[in-house]
């Protein structure tokens, strides 16, 4: 039996005419495209042609606006930092308590700098509170930098209406738009947005290739100096058969994108549908009705997520705890307890992250092996008893001494 990968806000599977468009990249399309030679020309006319398709999908005004990086994080890191350089003296982001690591790691090293760093909260649903945030807006803050959709529970961030109000106050704004992009239909043209990141793994393109969206007129430090490639705004020589995917795959997505807002999400919705049916104490996390259409993380009361995922992976079924770039971490998400999850509940929350690979066949297995699976993770619960959950699971493990 095959396998059932529901782990695409991880990273997706390359899709195969992207595969085919880097194969000429490796071999007879090897020149430099900085070079002047016949061996470069080829190659430069790939990168432009993926520069254009790659804007066609963001909706931005210019090919000029896009900058190939390495990856999401690198145009997290580069949209923040650049700023704090153009702003040197406004000592404040903003930023939320959710975001990836790749944008909260950069700020806990910040504040160790003496940046103030402002944390916007979260409800129960994962959604932010507007009015905290204008009141944060001041001439000393350099960005806002505040996710499109969260990668765990896929609940949308109204990223265009912050970019407004940022926009008004005269502060930067930015959006990684890691797991948005391909998912949510985007006019970047018609924003106020600045910079925005995303990743090609996250969307069927390769590892190893990502874009800083730079809005012309927006100020801008680079972050790698060197030779003169990106217009000089991030040196080092073009990942060429990555980036050539990478347009490819934006192409592809806007093909599919109706396809991912109806079919997919139809899976995703029988997918939860199933599982909350037949296993009690478990529920949706984040907002039911403004997320991802692939994305459903589900909390399971009273079991580890990690035993969840090990008996998943033993029938073939490979899903996520959270971010895997917070795997290994003994602690809930901080997701999670952003959102006030009870810890009983977040210990066992479990991201399912389809893609249009995923087929009904496919979501009624995983419908078929999880009730049972909890049942039996549950009867070795110490806070499960023999009707549901212990009514006071501290008294359980009160010690009793003789």
């Amino acid at each position: 039996m095959a396998d059932i990968y529901l782990d695409n806000n991880a990273t997706t599977a390359c899709d195969l005419a992207v595969v085919d468009a880097m194969l000429p990249y490796f071999t007879e399309q090897f020149g430099n495209p900085s070079s002047i030679h016949r061996y470069a020309d080829g190659v430069a006319k790939g990168i432009a042609k993926a520069r254009r398709q790659i804007q066609a999908l963001l909706g931005a005004q210019h090919d000029s606006e896009i900058i190939f990086t390495a990856c999401g994080t690198e145009s997290d890191n580069t949209a923040i930092l650049s700023a704090l350089k153009c702003y040197p003296n406004r000592k404040e982001i903003i930023t939320t308590t959710v975001e990836h690591p790749a944008v909260l790691n950069l700020c806990k090293q910040l504040e160790k700098e003496d940046y103030t760093v402002h944390y916007l909260k979260v409800d129960g649903k994962g959604r932010l509170d507007m009015e905290e945030y204008r009141s944060l807006l001041t001439p000393n803050v350099a960005i806002v930098s505040v996710m499109w959709a969260n990668n765990e529970t896929g609940t949308l961030f109204p990223v265009v209406e912050m970019a407004e109000l940022a926009n008004a106050a005269g502060v930067q704004f930015h959006t990684d738009a890691v797991q948005a992009v391909g998912k949510v239909a985007m006019d970047l043209k018609a924003t106020k947005i600045d910079m925005l990141s995303l990743s090609g793994h996250k969307l069927h393109a390769p590892k190893g290739i990502g874009v800083l969206y730079l809005k012309r007129g927006s100020r801008f430090r680079p972050l790698l100096r060197g030779g003169h490639q990106e217009r000089g705004r991030r040196a080092g020589t073009e990942n060429a058969a990555s980036i050539v995917g990478l347009g490819v795959a934006c192409e592809q997505a806007m093909q599919h994108m109706t396809y991912e807002n109806t079919h997919v999400k139809a899976l995703r919705d029988r997918l939860e549908a199933g599982i909350l049916a037949a296993v009690p104490h478990a529920f949706v996390t984040g907002d039911p009705d403004n997320r991802l259409p692939n994305t459903a993380n589900i909390a399971f009361e009273y079991v580890e997520g990690e035993a969840i995922l090990m008996l998943l992976n033993k029938q073939g079924i490979a899903a996520s705890s959270g971010s895997a770039c917070t795997s290994g971490s003994l602690e809930p998400s901080h997701v999670m307890r952003a959102m006030d999850i009870p810890y009983t509940a977040a210990h066992g929350t479990i991201r399912f992250s389809l893609s249009r690979y995923n087929t009904t066949e496919e979501i009624d297995r995983v419908i078929a092996a999880v009730p049972p699976l909890i049942a039996q993770l549950r009867k070795l619960s110490p806070y499960w008893g023999e009707n549901g959950p212990v009514a006071d699971p501290e008294k359980a493990f009160a010690p009793v001494y003789a």
